[in-house]
């Protein structure tokens, strides 16, 4: 179940946290991070291309009240979620890289798939 994880931060600072690393996978496709982190971003991504599969009103405003910047959420409407339109989840992968150098946390790469 996503959101079950609370990463060390407070319910506002983890919601914002999240908020801009979705933003930034949509807008570069792939980022670096830790394997928890990872997980976390990866079902919030996959539930706003769920929503975003939907060209309506009210889907692009619910993307819109999570996603942090506009012209994201106009890529992901117009080229990231038609790539999707035959597919029932799976839209992300992640690949774990290994120990980080300063304190040994699990590194991953998460990345859009297709």
């Amino acid at each position: 179940m996503p959101g079950t994880r609370k990463l060390g931060r407070t319910t506002d600072s983890r919601m914002s946290m999240l908020r801009g690393m979705v933003t930034f996978l949509f807008e570069n496709g792939k980022i670096e991070t830790t394997v928890a982190r990872a997980k976390e971003v990866s079902a919030m991504a996959e539930k706003m291309i769920t929503i975003a599969k939907e060209p309506s009103l009210a889907s692009k405003r619910k993307v819109l009240a999570f996603v942090t910047k506009e012209e994201v959420t106009k890529k992901l409407f117009d080229e990231i979620a038609p790539k999707f339109a035959d597919v029932n989840g799976g839209y992300t992968r992640i690949y774990k890289i290994g120990p980080r150098r300063g304190d040994a946390a699990e590194m991953a790469i998460i990345e859009l798939t297709k």
